[in-house]
């Protein structure tokens, strides 16, 4: 990944930081969080985003240092996908609204997972980036069966319809994001097998006079 100009950095840690202050908002926060779906669905994403903003505009020694310990992206990833199976949890959903300091908890949890996936996601390639959404995605496609299919609310704060469409929206986000990652693979390896099989150009110059008539003067 190419280092990015100052006035870039610059540029996204301050677009980052606003966007942060504009979820923060409590007339955002209440709009956010209202709904079981956009709680999940929309508020979790958009929290990801500052983070993967934020680490973007980090100078590149540091990014260097952090990726030290990150190789192939395993440890970013694996992080990730750790936060994001307790952010499912129900309950946490629920304190998130009633406890001040599990809402912080949550909005820091969230930045680290979209800094995690920028600095990781390209070094992991397509071996782990495959591993890791192998386990997420079903992950999420189970919490939204479980969720539609419950018959109790697994959620105070929420109604049993918001729940269940929820449910259904997390089955689809993750079968989406799935058949794009699959898709996104299956045009680069076409695009790898074409150029292989491309005649390799020639390095030879121009036949002169004398190769084509050998022995002439």
């Amino acid at each position: 990944m190419k280092p990015l100009p100052q006035h870039w950095r610059l540029w996204l840690a301050s677009a980052a930081l606003a966007w942060l202050g504009l979820l923060a908002l409590p007339a955002a926060r209440h709009w956010l969080e209202a709904g079981m779906s956009t709680h999940m669905l929309i508020q979790y994403p958009l929290i990801a985003l500052a983070g993967f903003l934020l680490v973007a505009a980090l100078p590149t020694r540091w990014r260097l240092r952090l990726s030290a310990w990150n190789a192939y992206g395993i440890s970013g990833l694996f992080a990730t996908a750790l936060i994001l199976a307790i952010l499912m949890i129900p309950r946490l959903l629920d304190l998130a609204l009633l406890d001040g300091r599990i809402e912080l908890a949550k909005w820091l949890a969230l930045l680290a997972c979209g800094a995690a996936v920028r600095l990781s996601w390209q070094p992991a390639g397509w071996l782990v980036q495959g591993f890791f959404l192998g386990n997420v995605l079903p992950m999420m496609a189970v919490v939204g069966t479980l969720f539609e299919s419950s018959p109790v609310r697994v959620c105070n704060a929420y109604l049993l319809d918001d729940q269940e469409r929820l449910g259904q929206r997390l089955v689809w986000t993750a079968a989406a994001i799935g058949l794009v990652w699959f898709a996104s693979l299956v045009r680069t390896l076409m695009r790898r097998e074409a150029a292989a099989v491309l005649p390799a150009p020639s390095n030879e110059g121009p036949a002169t006079t004398e190769s084509r008539a050998p022995g002439s003067h």
